[in-house]
Formats: C-alpha cells, structure tokens, sequence
C-alpha cells in the first residue's frame, strides 16, 4: 500500500518536469487563443450576417456573410485539429472535402449545407469556456514558477525593503498573500510548486475534453451520424431496385410480351390458313411471324444487357472501350485500373459512363467525349467523363444526373460536376472498389 502510495504521489508531483507538459502548457495557450479569437470573429460574422438577411434588402449580404463564416469555421477546424495532432499526439483525420456545386445557387446550397463546417462553428462556441479553463492553467503554471523564485527573489532585490511581497495567485478570491520576511518566502514558494502541479493537472484534464471535442465536431462523420446517412443509402438503394424492377417489368410488358403475344397470333392464323390454296397469305403470316420473333429476342437481348452488360465479363476497361466505340460522339478511354472492383461497383461505374455519354450526345453539342478511369488511392475508384461541349450541365434541375448521384450514393459514392456556361463539362465518378 505505501508504495502504491509512493508511486502515485511520486507520478503527481513528476507532472510538470515532463516534456508532455510542456506540450500540454503549450497547445493550452495556442489553443486557447485561437479558440477565444475564432469564437469572437465566427460569432460577430454570423450574428451580423443573420441579422442582416433578415431583411429583403439585406438578403445576398447576408448570405455571403454566413458562407464567409462556414468558410473560415472550416479553416479554424482545420487549425485546431492540426494543433491538436501535433502537440498532443492524437490522430484526427479530416473530414469530408466540400465539394462545390456549380453555378451560384448550386455553390450557395452546397455551402449552406456543408456539415462539418457547422459542426466546426459549434466546436468554436463549446471552444470558449474550453479556453477559459486552458488560459487558467496557463496562469497557474505561470505564477507558481515565479512563486518557487520567491526565495532568490527576496535574497537578491527585496533583502532591505520595507514593504512585503505579495504571491502571485491566478483569480484569488480569498484575498493576497504577502511576504514580510526571507523564511516567508519560502511559504511562497511552496505554494507556488503546488500551483506548478496543479497548472499542470488542470492542463491535463482540460485537454483531453478538448479532445473529445475535436474527434467529434472537427473530425470524420461521427457513428451516429454514420447511421443516419446508411439508413438513408438504404433506402435509395431500395427506391433503386423498385425502380429497376418496374422498368424491367415494363420493358417486358411494352416490348417482347407484345412482340411474342403478335407472334402467337401470327402463327394461328398461319396455321388456319394452311389449306388456303392460296399460299401467298401464308407466306406473308409467316414471315410477319419471323419479323416478330426476330425482334423479340432483340428485346430480351436488349433487356438482358441492361441488367447486366457481357461486355463487363472481360472488365470494366474493355466494357468502356466497347461503350466509347459505339458513341455518336468519338469518344476516348484511358484506363488503368490496378486491383479489380467488385461486380456491383463494375456496374454502377459501367451504367454511369452509359448515361454520361447519353447526356453529352443529347445536350453538350461536343466534338469529342474522354473518359478515364483508375484507382485514385487505395480503395477508390474514379471515373472522369468530359466533354468540349455548351457546358451548363447541372444535378439540381432534375436532370439524369441526380439519378447518377442516387444511385452512387448507395454504396457511399459521390459525384461532382463540373459545368459552367460554354463548357467544358466534367463529370467525376468516385467508388469504393467494394460496396
């Protein structure tokens, strides 16, 4: 027992010769004043810019004013984060990159809903009573090294003064102490290694609730938040299977169930008149039969390759090289794909590059279509698909490109546009190669 408690007072009173307090001692006074000035320049941009949108007149000013605050509150993030991973030894990755969208509104949307800048700002306000307590250990840590001088400071500058010392002591509330004599000084200094410990401690405890704050506010998506966004990938990816079962469904209906039902009635009526002297009826029913038939297996044909293309049986390298050939546009592809996706990423990415060079044929007025495709870091699969077109291509208006963005978000995908008014166009496909 006595040399537990040895140990744990021996670890108590070791704190402040450590190198990982002065880390500590360090990141508080960083930390703390680039919270306590981030908290005063987010909370005065943000007030005055939602004051001023009140007003019709004052709408766009205001706007700006809070993009210009999620802006910098993702810059303060980014400081914060990196101050805490540096001298605190924590690693806290980033979170997601804000994608621009394109045009004002589509820029404007994409900030104003831009999370982990919010968080970042709700990160400054809890940041300020953070601050407070890393500036008071600060404080304490100060004055008690002055405090522990005392002695050396009454025998070489106070030996034959008259009037007393008074002890440093950050937010006294029980009134000064003062120093009258040299064997009081050493009072002082006992105090002052006390406060030296407990600047250290506060420092301590103080920072590791800051990094609390940090994993959760300034770092990744958290686990709850997590949750939300696969329950809401579910349910795309279940909207996208109906959907995908209807289409089927119809095409069967409208297609080669009509095509196959004229067929049957073709042959009937062939077989009633198979003692028609005149053959030439017989004929024309027959060959009416063979042009049904004919075009019933190039539906199913058809319908087939859209549930699954052949071409992705050599992969997907080939099934783009076979896609771009048969464009109306010339076309170009440029691969280099290191480990192989899964199927069901082959696919999306396969039916993505379909739908792309569809767009561009219909509406870009292009010259020439490229599309690249590689494996950008581990586990990422990306697909560029550009075009020298009109441009002005855009998710939001309900084009076939919010279809593209679903049906990637289901497997934690994402797409980007790039479009302004007289081209290019760039559409950026990102995938895991594992859903």
């Amino acid at each position: 027992m006595d040399e537990d408690i040895r140990r744990v007072a021996g670890l108590i009173l070791e704190a402040p010769l450590t190198r990982r307090n002065r880390r500590e001692l360090l990141y508080c006074g960083l930390g703390g004043l680039a919270g306590a000035l981030g908290f005063l320049i987010l909370v005065a941009l943000l007030a005055f810019g939602l004051t001023v949108s009140v007003s019709v007149l004052g709408t766009v000013v205001g706007l700006l004013l809070i993009t210009l605050t999620l802006r910098l509150s993702r810059r303060l993030g980014s400081l914060h984060r990196r101050l805490s991973n540096r001298l605190l030894g924590q690693q806290v990755e980033a979170p997601q990159r804000f994608q621009p969208g394109t045009g004002l509104l589509g820029r404007l949307d994409r900030r104003l809903r831009d999370r982990p800048a919010w968080r970042a700002i709700w990160y400054s306000l809890v940041k300020l009573p953070v601050a407070f307590v890393q500036f008071y250990a600060v404080a304490l840590t100060v004055c008690g090294l002055i405090d522990v001088l005392y002695p050396v400071i009454w025998t070489l500058f106070h030996q034959h003064s008259s009037s007393p010392m008074v002890v440093l002591q950050p937010l006294s509330f029980g009134g000064s102490l003062k120093v009258h004599s040299w064997p009081g000084s050493y009072l002082a200094a006992l105090l002052g290694a006390a406060l030296t410990v407990a600047g250290a401690w506060v420092a301590r405890g103080i920072n590791a609730a800051d990094q609390v704050l940090v994993r959760r506010l300034l770092g990744p998506i958290s686990m709850a938040e997590r949750v939300s966004e696969l329950e809401r990938t579910r349910a795309l990816a279940v909207d996208d299977a109906a959907a995908a079962l209807r289409r089927v469904e119809r095409d069967l209906h409208d297609g080669a169930q009509m095509r196959l039902a004229a067929l049957a009635m073709n042959l009937g009526m062939a077989r009633e008149k198979l003692d028609d002297p005149d053959n030439e009826t017989v004929r024309e029913l027959i060959d009416a039969a063979h042009r049904n038939a004919v075009d019933a297996l190039a539906d199913l044909r058809d319908l087939a390759r859209g549930i699954h293309p052949p071409a992705l049986d050599n992969g997907l390298a080939s099934a783009l090289a076979t896609l771009a050939a048969s464009s109306a546009i010339p076309a170009s592809v440029t691969a280099d794909i290191g480990t192989r996706p899964a199927p069901a990423i082959e696919t999306i990415a396969y039916f993505c590059a379909a739908e792309l060079i569809a767009n561009a044929t219909k509406h870009s007025y292009a010259d020439q279509i490229t599309i690249k495709i590689y494996t950008e870091r581990a586990g990422v699969l990306r697909l560029d698909v550009s075009d020298d077109g009109i441009g002005g291509a855009d998710a939001a208006r309900g084009s076939g490109l919010a279809g593209l963005a679903q049906r990637v978000s289901t497997v934690d995908g994402r797409l980007d546009v790039v479009s302004p008014a007289g081209g290019p166009t760039t559409v950026t496909v990102e995938l895991p190669l594992r859903a």
